[in-house]
C-alpha cells in the first residue's frame, strides 16, 4: 500500500485528490493538506469585488466531497517539506510521511515586493475570497464618492486574466450605476502589448482587449513597472524596449487593484533542488522533480520559464485545462510508479480560457499554451460571459458532489465543437 499526500487543495490540489485516488483505488492511501477546511472558486472573485457574488456562493466545504472519495482531509498551513525524510512538517510538531508527494500549493502573493502593495496597503486583490471581500467593501464606499481607478499587474506577475476581467467588470458596474462619467480608469501591465497575457497572445487577443479598453474608454500603459502604492495614486515607471525608462506616471486613483507578483510557498522555499530561486517546483516533462523523483508538482507553483524576454519580467500562466493535464499525468505516472513502471505520460499544456467582461467577454484556445501552436484561436462576444457563468456552477456542482472527470476538457471541446475548430485539435 502506498500513501499519496497533496500538499495544497485550490484547483489543482483538489482535483488531483479526485483523479489520484480514482486511478489507484482503494488499495492505497491519498490524503490532502489544506490552510483551510473550504475551497474557493478563484475565477470567479471579479464577481465578488462587484458584489455580483458571495461567499457562499463560491466556496464549498471540503470535508463531504473528500470523505466520499475516500480522501483524508488534513486541514493546516504546511511549515516544510523535507525530502531526505519523506515528509510534510506542520506547526505543531506532527509529521505527515508519503510515498508519493504532489505539490499543489499554489503561489505565494508577494505583496511585500512593491511598497504600498496590496490589501494591506493600498491596493485590492481578487486573488483570494478573503481580499475580494475587502475589496467589495472599498469598493462600495469609492462609489459613494468616485473618482479614478488603477486596474492591472504588477511586474513579476503571472496571471493577467483577472486584472483585464477586473477592469472590464468593474466599467460594467459603474455604467450600470450610472457613475461612470466620473470614473477615469487607466490599465497598467509589465506586458509588452496589451493581451500578451504572458503567453505572446493568442490568436488576435491584441486586438479584441485593445477593442474591448477604446470602446469602454480605458486607457492603459504597457511595459509599466510599479515604483509604489499609495492611498491616493499609483507611481508607475514605463519603459522602452531596451529596459530604459522613458516616462514616469504619478496615476491618481481611488480605488485600484493590482495583481502581485508571485513566489513559491514559505514550505518550500530555500529546499535545496526542489525548487528555483522564487520558489518555484523545479519539475521535468513528467511533472516529477528530477532530484527527488517521488515529489510531483502542478500547477501554478511550478517552474516555467518565460516566453522570451520582456522589458519588464511578464510570468507564464497556468490555465485550468492546463493544470488539469499536469494532475491526468501525475495520477498516471504515480501509478506505473507503484506497479514497477517507468512514468511515460505528460501533461499537453493545452489551454483554454474564458474571461468575463461583464456583459461580454473574450475567449481563447491554444494548443498547446507555448507557441508555436496548433491551434490559436480568440473570439469575443456576450457568449462568454454566459459561458462563464454557466462553467462556474457546473464546476462548483461537480466538487460538491465529489465527483471526478476532465472539467476543463469537456468545456474546451465543447468550445472547439460549437466553433467548429475541432479538426485542428
Amino acid at each position: 500500500m502506498a500513501k499519496v499526500v497533496i500538499l495544497g487543495a485550490g484547483l489543482g490540489g483538489l482535483i488531483a485528490a479526485f483523479e489520484i485516488k480514482k486511478t489507484l483505488g482503494d488499495q492505497h492511501d491519498v490524503a490532502i493538506i489544506s490552510e483551510t477546511d473550504y475551497y474557493q472558486f478563484q475565477p470567479s472573485n471579479p464577481w465578488v469585488i462587484v458584489g455580483w457574488r458571495q461567499r457562499s456562493d463560491i466556496t464549498i466545504d471540503l470535508a463531504k466531497p473528500l470523505k466520499k472519495r475516500g480522501v483524508e482531509l488534513i486541514v493546516g498551513k504546511a511549515e516544510k517539506v523535507v525530502p531526505a525524510e519523506k515528509c510534510v512538517r506542520m506547526p505543531d510538531g506532527d509529521r505527515i510521511s508519503y510515498d508519493y508527494l504532489v505539490i499543489a500549493t499554489g503561489p505565494e502573493l508577494a505583496f511585500d515586493e512593491i511598497e504600498g502593495l496590496g490589501p494591506r496597503g493600498h491596493t485590492q486583490s481578487v486573488c483570494h475570497i478573503d481580499h475580494a471581500e475587502q475589496g467589495f467593501a472599498a469598493f462600495e464606499a469609492f462609489c459613494s464618492d468616485p473618482g479614478p481607478i488603477v486596474i492591472g499587474a504588477a511586474q513579476g506577475a503571472s496571471c493577467f486574466g483577472p486584472a483585464y476581467e477586473t477592469a472590464m467588470i468593474i466599467e460594467t458596474e459603474l455604467r450600470k450605476r450610472k457613475i461612470r462619467d466620473q470614473v477615469p480608469m487607466t490599465f497598467i501591465t509589465p506586458e509588452p502589448y496589451i493581451g500578451h497575457l504572458g503567453l505572446d497572445g493568442v490568436g488576435d487577443t491584441k486586438g479584441l482587449l485593445e477593442s474591448e479598453m477604446r470602446e469602454r474608454h480605458i486607457k492603459w500603459i504597457t511595459n509599466a513597472r510599479v515604483s509604489t502604492a499609495k492611498a491616493t495614486s499609483i507611481e508607475v515607471e514605463e519603459l522602452d524596449l531596451n529596459g530604459n525608462v522613458v516616462k514616469k506616471h504619478d496615476l491618481p486613483s481611488k480605488f485600484s487593484m493590482l495583481m502581485p507578483p508571485f513566489q513559491g510557498v514559505e514550505a518550500v522555499r530555500g529546499v535545496d533542488n526542489l525548487v528555483n530561486p522564487k520558489g518555484f517546483i523545479l519539475t521535468d516533462e513528467f511533472q516529477r522533480n528530477p532530484t527527488w523523483p517521488d515529489i510531483f508538482g502542478i500547477g501554478v507553483c511550478i517552474a516555467i520559464p518565460p516566453m522570451g524576454q520582456t522589458p519588464v519580467p511578464v510570468g507564464v500562466p497556468k490555465t485550468g485545462f492546463m493544470i488539469e493535464s499536469m494532475v491526468e499525468a501525475t495520477a498516471r505516472n504515480i501509478k506505473q510508479l507503484i506497479d514497477g513502471e517507468v512514468p511515460t505520460h505528460k501533461a499537453t499544456w493545452n489551454a483554454i480560457c474564458l474571461a468575463d467582461f461583464g456583459d461580454g467577454g473574450v475567449a481563447f484556445v491554444a494548443q498547446p499554451q507555448i507557441p508555436p501552436r496548433n491551434v490559436n484561436w480568440s473570439a469575443s462576444g456576450r457568449w462568454v460571459h454566459m459561458a462563464k457563468a454557466g462553467f462556474e456552477k457546473y464546476f462548483l456542482h461537480k466538487l460538491r458532489t465529489g465527483k471526478s472527470e476532465t472539467f476543463y476538457e469537456n468545456a474546451a471541446l465543447g468550445l472547439l465543437k460549437t466553433h467548429k475548430l475541432k479538426g485542428h485539435s
